[in-house]
């Protein structure tokens, strides 16, 4: 990652400099120039997808959201003890599909940059972010941003996120790296178009296994306030997860008319590795070696090409066909009495598809369909429907029917330990997904209703339990739920305000219809903030204080396998049903931003029974500073 530092530097040298050079060029132009300031709107953020929003500067209660380690609002995630460890999913809607069979280890994928995590700039000054937050022990979150139009057609933009963080538990450390370099490039014509990056990630965890003896934490005495004094299952296990991935998006439009054909290519080259290390420990079972290292390799190449005819009237007609390829493999082979465990999978898997996009005053469809034309069974069928009444009320409709292939660790999986080897020969997974959402200046709700067949979990193997409800052994194994699942979920948000105080809510509603306790999700989750803002120094300062509550029912929470990089479900343990309150003070003037915050303050007066999975504690109290800081130069 020191390279992506040295990048990064090298464009903020470059973007001063730059202007520099054009004073010396032009000094006439530069001071007629000076009395022309860019608007906020000539900064803009395009998605993959090539939706356009602007830069934002704003302080507002969503922004408190969003200020944490991934940069998102994370309502339906709850967070592990450290920064920069895995969540849990409270919110079984924010599960994202792909019919292609995908690496997995999912669990430390949630600070990973996917294809979707990343944007394209064109901007008409260079524009920077700069993000601090303090963590819980020994270390910072920095997370630097600077993106440059070298010209009014190319933008080049490099960021890179850093966080150190030793926990407060013993073994703990969280140590990770997310490098970007992003390019884009259009015609004046804007006949060509491109999108291209680069990424180079690591995600480093040290994995203690949660406390071993719940009574520690729960029974309040002094000595285990310290929380280092608490024991824990793991000292010396660890978990990397490492990826490189080079992508380019580029099409070119035959004709300068409006309704043309339009040619189109997608390249996306990745290569993973997730890393597991430690002593033996009988937790696991028995094992081959006295040192744990567990390497699993993967990568792929895929090739997108379009033919697309596009009318100003009828919309978007393009045609096109995907390449996949992947190699998932190891280094050995392993006997067992039952059989041998192959060192590797690897596929080419083509498909056809068509998608339809029409646009025209208030409408946008978007309609694809896809199949694979090789032996694999894939599909996919995706409709996307969204009427705009104005910029303040937006209604949409999607549906989804996916046939997936499994992800690859569900298939094979090689370890030191004798019970983690496995070579499977699983269904595909049928999704049915329909979604109904409301935007409008009142409040925000959507519907969602999903039909899972053929659903892939992991699950402990006829486990012992102790006194405490914590299982002896992880024997954790792939398995696939032969019934349907039905999942609901009914959220709704909306913000009442009076004077200078405001009520910002959320509410989720989820409800699951299986046979066995297979998809577990608390029934009820609720974020609520009460908050206060006012300006001061005559609007040179701007400030926000509040409180918020999380809550969400007990529920049987999945558990975390740091061997697996994966959570597996687990009936014994209830976890839910205790209140987290944040105080928070924020301020603003001009583009600099700071945050304070009392992390679960309530956490010193009640009882000790908050828990992330069935023996990883939630957070204690603790305040926490950081600050974002935006440039337009």
């Amino acid at each position: 990652m020191r390279q992506g530092l040295f990048c990064l530097l090298f464009l903020f040298s470059f973007s001063v400099f730059a202007q520099d050079d054009d004073l010396q060029l032009d000094k006439n132009a530069a001071l007629s120039n000076q009395e022309k300031k860019a608007t906020i709107d000539l900064y803009k953020i395009i998605t993959i997808e090539r939706d356009t929003t602007i830069v934002d500067t704003s302080l507002t209660v969503k922004r408190e959201y969003k200020f944490n380690y991934l940069r998102k609002d994370t309502f339906g995630l709850l967070p592990f003890l450290n920064e920069g460890q895995t969540y849990n999913t409270l919110d079984f809607g924010l599960t994202n599909f792909n019919p292609f069979p995908e690496f997995g280890f999912l669990a430390k994928h949630f600070n990973y940059l996917e294809v979707r995590d990343i944007n394209y700039y064109n901007v008409a000054t260079p524009y920077s972010d700069l993000y601090y937050k303090s963590v819980m022990e020994q270390g910072q979150n920095l997370d630097a941003f600077v993106t440059a139009n070298v010209s009014q057609n190319l933008n080049f933009s490099v960021g890179y996120k850093g966080l150190r963080s030793l926990g407060k538990y013993q073994h703990q450390l969280s140590s990770t790296g997310n490098f970007k370099f992003i390019a884009s490039y259009n015609t004046t014509d804007k006949r060509y178009l491109l999108k291209a990056h680069m990424t180079g990630q690591d995600i480093l965890n040290q994995e203690n296994g949660g406390i071993q003896f719940l009574s520690q934490f729960e029974d309040g005495e002094d000595v285990y306030g310290e929380r280092p004094r608490l024991d824990v299952y793991f000292y010396d296990a660890e978990s990397l997860l490492k990826g490189n991935r080079f992508f380019v998006d580029h099409s070119f439009k035959l004709s300068k008319k409006p309704s043309s054909v339009v040619l189109s290519h997608q390249f996306n080259y990745e290569y993973k590795f997730f890393e597991f290390t430690m002593s033996a420990d009988g937790r696991f079972g028995e094992s081959y070696s006295s040192f744990i290292d567990n390497k699993t390799r993967y990568n792929r190449m895929y090739n997108k090409i379009g033919v697309a005819y596009s009318h100003k009237n009828v919309g978007d007609f393009n045609f096109f066909v995907e390449d996949y390829q992947y190699n998932y493999f190891y280094y050995r082979t392993v006997a067992q009495t039952d059989g041998f465990v192959p060192n590797a999978i690897n596929d080419k898997i083509n498909t056809w598809g068509a998608q339809y996009v029409y646009q025209k005053n208030k409408w946008k469809g978007i309609f694809l369909i896809s199949n694979s034309i090789t032996e694999q069974s894939l599909a996919n069928l995706d409709a996307t429907v969204r009427y705009s009444l104005n910029e303040n009320n937006v209604f949409s409709f999607k549906y989804q029917n996916m046939n997936k292939l499994p992800n690859l660790n569900y298939n094979l999986y090689q370890s030191d330990y004798q019970e983690y080897n496995w070579f499977n020969s699983f269904k595909n997974e049928k999704i049915n997904n329909i979604e109904v959402e409301a935007k409008t200046k009142w409040f925000e709700a959507s519907i969602q209703y999903t039909v899972l067949n053929d659903h892939l979990f992991f699950a402990n193997e006829n486990p012992s339990y102790n006194e405490e409800g914590i299982a002896n052994q992880l024997i954790v194994k792939p398995y696939q739920y032969d019934k349907t699942i039905n999942y609901l979920s009914v959220k709704a948000g909306n913000e009442f305000k009076m004077g200078k105080f405001a009520l910002d809510n959320t509410f989720l509603f989820q409800q699951v219809q299986q046979s066995e306790n297979i998809l577990n999700v608390p029934q009820f989750t609720t974020r609520n903030t009460l908050y206060f803002s006012q300006y001061f120094f005559k609007k040179a300062l701007f400030i926000q204080t509040g409180v918020t509550l999380n809550y969400f029912t007990e529920y049987k929470a999945n558990d975390y396998n740091p061997l697996l990089g994966e959570f597996y479900i687990q009936t014994q343990k209830d976890v839910g049903g205790y209140p987290m309150l944040d105080y928070f003070i924020n301020a603003k003037i001009r583009t600099f931003r700071v945050f304070l915050k009392a992390e679960h303050f309530n956490s010193g007066f009640s009882k000790s029974d908050y828990y992330t999975a069935p023996n990883y504690p939630y957070r204690d109290f603790m305040i926490r500073f950081g600050v974002i800081w935006n440039f337009f130069s």
